[in-house]
C-alpha cells in the first residue's frame, strides 16, 4: 500500500508548498499532475456556480411571472443576489459570459421543473423554451409583468 501524499493528507499545506515552489522557480519539483487537475477543477467550479445562479434566477423569475399574488421580498432578494454573483463571476472571469447561452437551456429545464414543483402549477404552465433573454436575466431592472 502506497504512502499517502501531502496532497491527499493536507490539501492546504500542499497548496502552500506548490505556491512556494512556483515562486522559487523550482518547476521540476511541482506536483504537476495534481496542479493540472486543480486548475481544471477551478474552472469547472466557476462554470458550475454560474449555472447554479442562472437556475436560481430563472426559477424565481418564473415564479414571479406565474404567481404574481405571491411575489415577495425573498424572491426579489434571491434574483438580485444571484444577478450580483453572476456579475462578480463575469468581472473576475469575463470569458464565462460566453457560457451563459450554452448553459441556459439546461438551467431553464431545471428551473422550470422546480417552478412546477414549488408552485404546484402544472409543468405545462411554464413555456418549454426559456421566455427570458440573457439580457433580461442579467438586467437588475428587469422584472416580468
Amino acid at each position: 500500500m502506497a504512502t499517502p501524499t501531502i496532497y491527499e493528507t493536507d490539501f492546504y499545506l500542499w497548496t502552500q508548498q506548490q505556491a512556494a515552489l512556483l515562486r522559487q522557480g523550482q518547476l521540476t519539483e511541482l506536483d504537476t499532475a495534481h496542479l493540472i487537475d486543480e486548475i481544471e477543477d477551478m474552472g469547472a467550479n466557476s462554470r458550475n456556480a454560474l449555472g447554479s445562479y442562472l437556475e436560481l434566477i430563472l426559477l424565481h423569475l418564473l415564479k414571479w411571472q406565474y404567481q404574481p399574488e405571491r411575489r415577495g421580498s425573498s424572491w426579489r432578494a434571491s434574483i438580485r443576489n444571484s444577478r450580483n454573483r453572476i456579475e462578480r463571476l463575469i468581472e473576475f472571469s469575463p470569458s464565462l459570459r460566453r457560457k451563459i447561452p450554452e448553459q441556459l437551456t439546461t438551467e431553464y429545464r431545471r428551473a422550470r421543473q422546480d417552478a412546477s414543483d414549488e408552485t404546484g402549477l402544472p409543468l405545462a404552465t411554464f413555456p418549454e423554451a426559456c421566455p427570458f433573454t440573457v439580457e433580461q436575466i442579467l438586467d437588475p431592472d428587469y422584472w416580468p409583468n
